[in-house]
């Protein structure tokens, strides 16, 4: 990561309070569809509310801009995503399978970085400092099923893939659900160089 950006942790109302900011993010790194955003921020401010709800921002320049944010939360029956995800990884590899990955598990729900800041390591210290110190056993998250950037970091973080080719309902493209064991590859580094001051298709 540029020696000008830093991680900064977000309390639940300083989330809630940025999410302007997060929602331009997700525009430029997802390329969507003005249509959609409005219906994206319903979504992050509903999660915000999701039990141990932890979100990051990276800021760059002066005066400080931020350019990445991710947040994750632990995930539990009757959560949109959670549910459906575990039917699949059932029906796929059956019920012990699924439990192994989804009893005790952190569910990351959105990692973007603004198109002019990528390539440059931020991914990566946003995912390693999301998931340090976090109490539950796995994490899982759902990317574009497409070899691309995003799912190279995560698979070079120790994720693998649970379900591949998947369709949320809903309709869209194919995505692929990953799921790592916590701590994830790399954490110890992640503890040193994190520079913190003072965490995907759902509805």
């Amino acid at each position: 990561m540029s020696e000008a950006a830093a991680i900064l942790e977000l309390s639940r109302t300083d989330f809630l309070g940025t999410a302007d900011a997060f929602v331009a993010i997700y525009a430029a790194a997802m390329r969507a569809e003005p249509a959609e955003l409005p219906t994206r921020r319903a979504i992050m401010e509903r999660h915000a509310h999701n039990p141990a709800f932890r979100a990051l921002a990276v800021t760059s320049g002066q005066p400080a801009r931020i350019v990445a944010f991710t947040y994750g939360f632990r995930g539990e029956a009757g959560q949109w995503w959670h549910d459906v995800v575990r039917a699949a990884i059932a029906a796929n590899s059956g019920g012990s399978v699924a439990s192994a990955w989804l009893d005790c598990v952190l569910e990351i729900a959105e990692v973007h970085v603004h198109p002019d800041f990528q390539a440059r390591g931020i991914g990566r210290q946003m995912v390693l400092a999301l998931t340090a110190g976090r109490t539950e056993r796995t994490a899982v998250l759902s990317t574009r099923d497409a070899p691309t950037p995003a799912r190279k970091l995560y698979h070079s973080l120790g994720f693998a893939d649970l379900l591949t080719g998947f369709l949320f309902p809903g309709g869209g493209p194919p995505y692929a659900v990953l799921g790592a064991m916590l701590p994830l590859a790399g954490q110890a580094l992640a503890a040193g160089e994190a520079g913190t001051a003072g965490p995907r298709p759902s509805t």
